[in-house]
């Protein structure tokens, strides 16, 4: 078992590989309870903590920060500008920092291309069809030139996006100063995202993956289980070995202390392994799919670049 390495961003930030997803479910309850699993995870030896606005659990990421006892520059922290908030980029980090009791964040990232209604009391305005109030305005064009201010004002150490194809980068990098430092995107052994990813690579710009071990769905494939078997890991392990391989950092989610402790706890893939899991892509998306109007939070699929 090897340690979780440091890879150097575009603009020189150091970020751990593997970080901890902190999305927090839907209701108030888990949200607060996730703060003693988060702990758990930075005593169990993470470095590296994921959460956004949408998670709800900006305030015990702090919490949790504070609690450990580890030095805030020892810890990364990427949070996310949500869709609603396209045209409040300045407010919603600062909502943001409020909400953790920090002074900076090391990574902020654009949470989706699209742009959703501003609605101080509903943050999913819907249309008539129950899909979301999707606007013209701003665009992440202009989403992004308030980004570089934030960036500019040191309340982050980088920037990047998510959820973003190749098509939707193209168009930003058409009026970006600072090329994206990161794109977070689904990507696991079913959604390969191969394309994407070299891409990526010619652009400066590193992959992050949601949903990195594909739920049970691909943890429970005949491959991963056999090679599981082999390495005498966890089926994630391998899933995670795989990510680590072609270069991209993974963001897990556990609440289990075990996974926890065995998701950083990494093998290494021989090249045919890593070749033989990279087979295994299907371009099937397990977590944000079309809906029955066939949009992604407001977007049609094309309009996602998918």
């Amino acid at each position: 078992m090897s340690s979780v390495p440091l890879i150097k961003l575009n603009n020189g930030v150091l970020m751990p590989a593997i970080g901890l997803g902190c999305w927090g479910g839907v209701t108030l309850e888990t949200r607060a309870a996730s703060k003693h699993w988060i702990l758990n995870a930075l005593k169990t030896g993470y470095r590296h903590l994921d959460t956004a606005l949408g998670y709800g659990t900006e305030k015990a990421v702090g919490q949790a920060i504070r609690e450990s006892g580890i030095p805030r520059e020892e810890i990364f922290v990427t949070t996310k500008l949500p869709p609603n908030h396209a045209g409040r980029v300045q407010e919603s980090i600062q909502e943001s920092l409020t909400n953790a009791g920090l002074d900076y964040y090391d990574l902020y990232l654009v949470h989706w291309p699209q742009t959703i209604a501003y609605d101080p009391n509903d943050d999913d305005p819907k249309n008539p069809d129950g899909s979301l109030k999707a606007v013209d305005s701003p665009t992440f064009n202009e989403t992004w030139a308030s980004m570089e201010q934030v960036l500019a004002s040191g309340k982050v150490k980088a920037i990047g996006i998510s959820n973003f194809s190749i098509k939707n980068i193209e168009k930003l990098l058409t009026t970006a100063k600072v090329v994206p430092a990161m794109n977070q995107v689904e990507l696991h052994p079913y959604l390969a995202q191969t394309d994407l990813l070299e891409y990526c690579k010619s652009k400066g710009i590193y992959l992050t993956a949601y949903t990195p071990t594909g739920y049970a769905t691909v943890r429970g494939d005949p491959l991963i289980v056999e090679l599981a078997e082999k390495y005498k890991a966890s089926p994630a392990q391998v899933i995670l070995a795989w990510h680590v391989a072609r270069g991209n950092f993974a963001v897990p989610k556990s609440e289990n202390p075990d996974r926890q402790k065995d998701n950083i706890s990494l093998i290494t893939l021989s090249p045919e392994d890593v070749k033989a899991v990279s087979g295994l892509d299907q371009g099937k998306r397990l977590c944000n799919k079309p809906d029955a109007q066939g949009k992604v939070f407001g977007w049609t699929a094309e309009q996602m670049g998918w």
